[in-house]
């Protein structure tokens, strides 16, 4: 992908490259045994890049966490995000050198609103609470971000490479499901086990729920593509099982919500039902709870199913906010947020410093038993509210700005579509969005690999369908027809 190096420079940082490698290994630095194979990955990714992020995606289900180990306390996850960083680096290189970003990318109402979105993260870090703390979390969003979606939307100039990026996520996804539902079954299927059998390759259900969930639709799309042969579409029949298994015995309550909104989206698309209609039905709908909030919420407040292994229990207790420790810890981390908000409405404390900043917002009586006095308990458990304490009303606002341009572009784009396969792919794709915005009012990922791949990725797809493939075809483009897109 990158040229520019000529054999000589290469050469020297290769010799360089040994002369540090023989220095830290003498020193009893042993990763740096390492670096043969971190060669390797770097003459991959300078002439073989797209190789590269397909080789990240595959391995996303699988990463791990370096702070599980104590021999390392990173807090990267191995092997995906060095190398996203990798691909990141060298993409901006290659930007920096002339090989620039055409105009009509660069002018894409979704690729404005993620450059207002990244524009305002950058700027609130320098307003920081704790600036180490945002730059870093800028750092790794920019990646994310440049891999999967500003590079991601050029290997997508090959219509295949979008499906291969789907499918290289559900198959080692489908893996991690059927080793977690084995892992379970020796516990019983319990609740209480269900929130940690997953490790290590996800951190807790509630993640792990999320990705199964984003993922589903794709695979129900694909059980019905036609160009599939039998043997495919059984195989295709085998993963949605799994998935679905994978979804039931997640006991992730916002992600069976989610698939029953996305479900909605499905009804309402395929039906072309009027927006205004939508509108008008949701204000009306607004009119009703606020008119009702108080017997709706001593309704609520009556409700004392705690979550069960019961999954009819389960889903009860989805509305419990009088007595369910899950529930009541998201209200408090919630109204930690707001509160945060009211003492930094315009910049915020930062982004990223949320989980270092809310213990002085908790009030004792809104504790649970799962609360700690230090606050040490992670994030907002809101992709909404998480940004409006870190990044005041412009973060959220920025946030809610950029999924409301991706949905409306990719529901118009879906109905100028012609080709079934295409729109399979397409309205699988729309769906998965639907289900992590949905669970993004509940929970927060698109700080890890896990949540951040796809996410980025499904709206790079969404960009590429629009600009290379809605009149030309699936055929791959030229580099320099990709490249004037």
């Amino acid at each position: 992908m990158i040229t520019a190096l000529k054999p000589y420079q290469v050469y020297l940082l290769l010799a360089l490259g040994i002369l540090l490698n023989f220095y830290l290994i003498a020193n009893e630095y042993y990763f740096a045994l390492a670096y043969p194979l971190a060669v390797l990955v770097v003459i991959a990714a300078l002439f073989a890049a797209d190789k590269v992020l397909l080789f990240v995606v595959f391995f996303t289900p699988l990463s791990i966490n370096l702070d599980k180990f104590e021999v390392i306390q990173a807090g990267f996850y191995m092997p995906t995000e060095p190398l996203l960083f990798g691909i990141m680096v060298l993409y901006l290189m290659r930007v920096l050198a002339g090989d620039g970003i055409s105009k009509r990318f660069l002018k894409h109402p979704i690729t404005i609103s993620i450059l207002i979105y990244l524009g305002w993260i950058l700027i609130t870090s320098f307003t920081s609470s704790m600036f180490v703390v945002s730059i870093k979390f800028f750092t790794v969003k920019l990646w994310f971000i440049t891999a999967c979606y500003f590079f991601a939307k050029e290997i997508f100039a090959d219509y295949h490479n979008m499906k291969r990026y789907v499918w290289l996520y559900i198959i080692p996804l489908t893996g991690v499901i059927l080793y977690t539902v084995i892992r379970h079954s020796t516990y019983a299927f319990s609740h209480e086990t269900a929130h940690w059998v997953m490790e290590p390759f996800y951190k807790d259900h509630t993640s792990y729920g999320a990705l199964l969930a984003m993922f589903f639709p794709l695979t129900i799309g694909f059980l019905f593509n036609k160009r599939y042969g039998a043997i495919l579409r059984m195989g295709v029949l085998v993963v949605v099982l799994i998935f679905a298994v994978g979804i039931i015995l997640s006991y992730t309550r916002a992600a069976w919500i989610s698939l029953v909104v996305a479900f909605g989206v499905f009804v309402v698309m395929k039906l072309r039902i009027d927006f205004k209609l939508l509108v008008l039905l949701g204000v009306i709908l607004g009119g009703l709870f606020l008119a009702n909030y108080d017997q709706i919420m001593l309704e609520l407040e009556r409700n004392e199913q705690d979550s069960s292994d019961d999954f009819g229990e389960h889903v009860q207790s989805i509305s419990n906010i009088s007595s369910d420790a899950s529930n009541l810890e998201r209200l408090l981390r919630w109204n930690c947020a707001i509160r945060m908000f009211q003492d930094r409405p315009v910049f915020g404390f930062g982004p990223g410093t949320y989980q270092f900043q809310y213990a002085t917002y908790q009030f004792s009586y809104e504790k649970t038993i799962i609360s700690t006095n230090f606050g040490d308990g992670g994030n907002a458990h809101s992709e909404y509210l998480g940004p409006l304490a870190e990044s005041g009303l412009l973060g959220m606002l920025t946030f809610g700005f950029l999924v409301t341009v991706v949905l409306v572009r990719g529901i118009r784009l879906y109905y100028r579509i012609e080709d079934p396969e295409m729109k399979i792919l397409l309205m699988g794709v729309i769906l998965g969005l639907i289900t992590y915005v949905t669970h993004g009012v509940l929970n927060n990922y698109l700080d890890t690999d896990k949540a951040s791949v796809p996410f980025w990725g499904f709206i790079a797809i969404i960009v590429s369908i629009e600009l290379y493939h809605i009149n030309r075809g699936k055929e791959p483009l030229s580099k320099a027809e990709s490249a004037a897109e």
